[in-house]
């Protein structure tokens, strides 16, 4: 929902940053990369009990992520490689936040494992959905927007991060959104797809 909505007030920073990568020489592949060895780093950081810097890096991941996209609508240089490892580097970020918060607190792997579960579950609709219709957006693909996209997941992984004994309550609240993002794709893909 932030991702969909938001985007009209982060438009002009990420469109500077894209100029600036660009005029570097940088692809857009080039800061995909960049971002999600930098989106590792939370779960090094997170193990060694280093809150903050985890957070940081997932932000900083998360920026380049938002980047990248950027960069290939303004060079108009889109890739279906670009949208592959775009798409698998978020899902290989998040899931080493996920193991990283469930290595730190073994007592809340079943929440996390069921996070991870509905996660699964919400991406093959978006993707599939994505694959089977025509793309009418600025994406490489068609986009469906949800209650909980990545923003909402960076704001309730840093919850998680931040503050270790709530991660049961906010693990929940987090797998409730993404299932409820799931329906809602699901009924949304419904209509479109007849």
């Amino acid at each position: 929902m932030l991702d969909t909505h938001g985007r009209k007030y982060i438009s002009p920073l990420l469109k500077a940053m894209a100029n600036f990568f660009l005029r570097l020489k940088m692809t857009p592949n080039n800061i995909t990369v960049i971002g999600f060895l930098i989106g590792l780093l939370p779960f090094v950081f997170i193990y060694f009990d280093k809150y903050l810097m985890a957070v940081l890096f997932l932000w900083v991941s998360g920026f380049f992520d938002a980047v990248d996209g950027e960069m290939a609508r303004i060079s108009n240089n889109s890739t279906p490689f670009g949208t592959l490892m775009d798409v698998t580097f978020d899902r290989i970020v998040e899931i080493g936040v996920i193991l990283a918060i469930a290595l730190k607190h073994p007592q809340y792997r079943l929440g996390l494992l069921f996070l991870t579960s509905v996660i699964i579950l919400s991406m093959t609709i978006f993707l599939t959905v994505g694959a089977l219709s025509e793309n009418r957006g600025s994406k490489s693909f068609y986009y469906q927007a949800g209650v909980a996209e990545r923003t909402e997941g960076f704001l309730l992984f840093t919850l998680m991060i931040l503050i270790p004994k709530h991660i049961a309550l906010i693990s929940n609240v987090f797998s409730i959104l993404i299932l409820i993002t799931a329906i809602q794709r699901m009924i949304e893909a419904r209509k479109i797809l007849k």
